[in-house]
């Protein structure tokens, strides 16, 4: 008896000592003491950011509440910049330049030009993620101009990196080296620290970009070399990737692979989920469609890893990805799912901040109004002053009095052409505002009504197999238009936000209007309409390949939907000269009247229906002339009514075909 009384205690000892170190590791200043300083928590944020982001979070507001509680302003701000990083990792843009803005507003008032530097630094890397490139530049200029008021070196260096940065990302690779190359210099004058590492990494992309191999694996190596320890394995992780990417560009794929393990199992090491993100998002890239089972394998692990972590951003990049890859393997059953999944998240995560974006424009602008209308009086009563006082001094002189109506007149002159220009853009503004709302009034909100109408249908049980049959193939064709429209105004949305981003390439444009026609076949046959493609895959260009896509598929769609019945649709492909390719769409449809062809790319353009009352959104053709202009190409159209269209495309060829 007494044996098992001794094994009964020993076993409750171990769970109570158990439960104790499980507490403290959850916790960890718990094991230390229950007071920690700013500083204290500080460091808890950083050991955890990587590797637990929600303990990191719950430290920065502890901190955050603690620094408020003693008026530690110095110790506010440094939170919020490590809250704001926080934010980054997770794709919360919105809230990091919140928070970054509040910490560069505590440092201006401290009269501290480093720590406001440091937060301009950090709000124009959130503006570079998002892909607005003017305003980072604007605010890495600023930060330079901070730091150089100070001769903080190392805060010079900092803004030339980042604009290099910028540059890197606008691909004008020469911009971005002279920049990295003052970088560089004041390198050479400090003691090592992290920003040399992100300066061999720069290097090493911009050479690789300009087809240097061999100094882009110079920059990439050294800085491998410096970052070999443990405090600096994200950055270290960061640039074996890069240096993979330059073995993948110079045709050593089973290199890339291995360095891109390598770094996979040291991110998996030292707990850093968002290195082994881009570590298996670069994986998958790298197996591509040479072998896509492991594509899919890392895919996967990745979509897994940013579930777990919270990471909607990444996530919504991952799905996209997958879904690519199902539709490839043709297996669309899967793809639909992943781009379902990722269009209701996207939905959650992005448009719910654009909807308070809205939200804070139509603020802003009655704001605007108001302060207009003030200064309208002010300029009124300044007006009113000024002709009291030349009655009141008339006698003063010809001269004094000249002198103030020339004052006056340019004034007014001046004025008058800032609200003007105020007025065209508010027109503007209003033009696409009343566009989108008609959109949603009208476009998307008939389709859902029938789709309603449709499904009251079918749940009456006197319809017979056939007929429900027919309901449920128009339900599928209206949701599919539904569908259609709302992707078309969602990437009209994301243009008018962020513009138009290119990834230009060579590509042979044959496969791609294949597939299209592919896709439209069904279209096409249900009304009889013959569609002849001559191109061959002799023709090469260079532009980005899913802007093509897009403007292909919709003329292809436009051409079919106002063709009659046994019409005929042709597509053809010519080399006008040594840099320009001529592609033609030419339908035998119903053409377009003389007064609709000059608004045809336009956004006030009015859709109208096709030969069999087929919808559209008219945002289809605007978005075409955007992507096609921005590729340095052109579109026009040639038509007359009752005698068919032509749309023809002007786009940059390839050298190589």
């Amino acid at each position: 008896m007494l044996f098992y009384r001794l094994i009964l205690f020993f076993t409750l000892l171990t769970q109570t000592l158990l439960s104790y170190c499980w507490q403290n590791d959850q916790h960890p200043e718990r094991s230390a003491k229950k007071n920690l300083t700013v500083s204290e928590y500080e460091a808890l944020v950083k050991q955890y950011r990587y590797n637990k982001p929600d303990s990191a979070l719950y430290y920065a507001e502890k901190a955050i509440a603690l620094a408020e509680r003693e008026k530690d302003s110095i110790g506010l701000a440094t939170m919020l910049n490590q809250l704001g990083m926080i934010g980054d990792n997770f794709g919360k843009f919105e809230e990091s330049r919140q928070n970054y803005l509040r910490a560069a507003a505590i440092y201006r008032a401290l009269r501290s030009k480093k720590g406001e530097a440091t937060e301009t630094v950090r709000l124009g890397v959130v503006e570079l993620r998002k892909g607005n490139y003017d305003e980072a530049i604007g605010y890495f200029l600023k930060a330079m101009e901070l730091s150089e008021q100070i001769n903080d070196r190392a805060g010079i260096m900092e803004a030339n990196i980042t604009l290099g940065e910028v540059y890197i990302a606008r691909k004008q690779y020469d911009t971005a080296l002279r920049y990295l190359k003052s970088a560089e210099k004041l390198d050479k004058t400090l003691p090592f620290s992290s920003l040399s590492l992100n300066l061999c990494s720069n290097f090493g992309i911009v050479y690789r970009e300009k087809g240097d191999f061999k100094l882009a694996k110079a920059y990439i190596q050294k800085g491998i070399n410096l970052s070999n320890k443990p405090q600096l394995w994200g950055l270290h992780i960061t640039l074996i990737n890069n240096l993979a990417s330059v073995y993948a560009k110079a045709g050593f794929r089973e290199k890339s692979i291995s360095l891109q393990k390598t770094a996979l199992e040291k991110s998996r090491e030292i707990q850093n989920y968002i290195r082994e993100l881009q570590t298996l998002t670069t994986l998958a890239d790298t197996y591509g469609k040479d072998d896509i089972d492991y594509c899919l394998f890392y895919l996967k692990q990745a979509l897994a890893l940013a579930e777990e972590k919270g990471a909607i951003k990444q996530k919504i990049d991952i799905l996209q990805r997958l879904g690519d890859v199902y539709k490839y393997l043709e297996n669309y059953k899967e793809a639909l799912k992943m781009k379902e999944q990722e269009h209701a998240l996207a939905d959650s995560f992005f448009y719910r901040d654009m909807s308070k974006q809205i939200a804070n424009l139509q603020s802003e602008y009655e704001l605007n109004k108001s302060k207009a209308r003030v200064q309208e009086l002010k300029y009124e009563n300044n007006r009113q002053a000024l002709e009291r006082k030349i009655i009141l001094f008339i006698t003063a002189g010809i001269a004094i009095l000249l002198l103030v109506v020339a004052f006056h007149y340019f004034r007014t002159k001046e004025l008058n052409r800032l609200l003007n220009r105020a007025n065209a853009e508010l027109k503007d503004s209003n033009t696409v505002k009343d566009k989108l709302f008609s959109i949603l009034a009208h476009d998307l909100r008939q389709p859902i009504a029938s789709v309603i109408n449709f499904l009251y249908i079918i749940d009456d049980d006197s319809l017979t197999p056939d007929e429900k049959h027919d309901v449920i193939n128009k339900l599928i064709v209206n949701s599919n238009a539904s569908l259609d429209t709302l992707n078309q105004l969602l990437k009209w949305g994301e243009m008018q936000i962020k513009g138009v981003v290119i990834n230009p390439v060579v590509f042979c444009p044959k496969e791609i209007i294949e597939r299209n026609v592919n896709l439209l076949s069904a279209a096409a046959d249900s009304k009889s309409i013959h569609i002849d493609n001559t191109v061959t895959d002799t023709i090469r260009i260079y532009c980005d390949a899913d802007h093509f896509d897009f403007t292909i598929r919709n003329l292809l769609s436009n051409a079919i939907k106002f063709t009659p019945n046994g019409g005929r649709v042709f597509i053809t492909a010519e080399r006008k000269s040594e840099t320009t390719v001529k592609f033609s769409v030419k339908d035998t449809g119903v053409g377009i009247s003389n007064d609709r062809l000059d608004s045809i790319f336009k956004i006030n353009n009015i859709s109208t229906q096709g030969t069999n009352n087929e919808k559209g959104t008219s945002l289809g053709l605007a978005m075409c002339k955007e992507f096609i202009e921005a590729n340095n190409g052109t579109i026009e159209v040639v038509s007359e009514k009752n005698r068919g269209s032509e749309f023809i495309l002007y786009i940059k060829a390839s050298s190589e075909g």
